[in-house]
């Protein structure tokens, strides 16, 4: 089965009733961290339960140490999926807003995990659900504790020394999901230094998208990686951005164009500024 799968708004409006089914909102923004859950207070899918980036799938950050949003403890993340009632053989979609950036972030941490079939994304998130008229319920559900036995597989990562190590590996695609003016270093609303890790190739996020938000044809999608990864090795890849959130987006879509999932460097730019002797450009 494909890691990367996605359902739309209207096949999973006919799976509501499923009991192997869990949904989780996703639903983040950087600019108001309370806006997520705020929201799916407002109105979810029904059924679905709410997943907070920086409270459920980040963990603590360390000033001057980590990035914005390092990767939660994992025994901690398996015993909140379980809490939200995953089993392992639970079928799994999640969702935010729209583009899927901080779904496919959830996506990622369940691979990671182990998890790796009945996982998807719902295409077009929120925006796309609503667009189809389908209901929306204020209800939060109940639901038995799950059992699910997730384990933390440290090959899908990459730390910022390895990293360092292979920065002038010719075999090495570095692609930086961040958008063209930051990759660039032209402007920084973030973080406190501008720039990009050398050698990395900025492939933004966004690009995966139609202009509806949802995703590209299969075939396009292969056509734009084709391009950016350049003749070099697939499995080679490496995916970073400001955080390790919005990477997990090109993860997936790569995943979706049928190539083998790369690694990610979770800390990303917010982490990599953190030392100095890092080189930058």
């Amino acid at each position: 089965m494909p890691l990367a799968q996605l359902i739309t708004a209207e096949q999973l409006a006919r799976r509501l009733d499923d009991p192997a089914l869990r949904i989780l909102d996703c639903r983040f923004a950087l600019e108001d961290p309370a806006y997520g859950e705020r929201s799916y207070h407002q109105g979810h899918v029904p059924c679905a339960r709410f997943a907070d980036l920086e409270k459920d799938l980040s963990g603590p950050v360390t000033p001057g140490v980590t990035g914005r949003h390092p990767l939660p403890e994992p025994e901690g993340l398996a015993a909140r999926f379980r809490q939200w009632g995953l089993d392992d053989d639970s079928e799994v979609v999640l969702y935010d807003d729209g583009p899927g950036a901080f779904a496919a972030r959830a996506w990622w941490l369940l691979l990671w995990l182990g998890k790796r079939d009945g996982v998807y994304l719902l295409d077009g998130g929120l925006k796309a659900w609503r667009e189809a008229g389908l209901p929306m319920d204020e209800a939060i559900p109940d639901g038995e504790t799950g059992t699910f036995s997730g384990r933390a597989d440290g090959s899908l990562i990459i730390d910022a020394a390895g990293l360092q190590k292979r920065l002038d590996d010719p075999q090495l695609a570095l692609l930086d999901a961040r958008a063209l003016p930051r990759f660039l270093g032209e402007v920084e609303p973030i973080d406190p230094i501008a720039g990009h890790i050398p050698n990395a190739t900025c492939v933004p996020f966004t690009d995966n998208l139609r202009s509806d938000g949802r995703f590209l044809p299969i075939d396009q999608l292969r056509t734009r990686f084709d391009r950016l990864l350049d003749n070099k090795p697939p499995q080679s890849a490496v995916a970073y951005c400001g955080s390790g959130v919005t990477a997990c987006h090109n993860l997936f879509a790569l995943c979706l164009a049928g190539y083998p999932l790369g690694r990610l460097y979770p800390g990303s730019w917010s982490e990599w500024i953190t030392d100095a002797q890092r080189p930058r450009a």
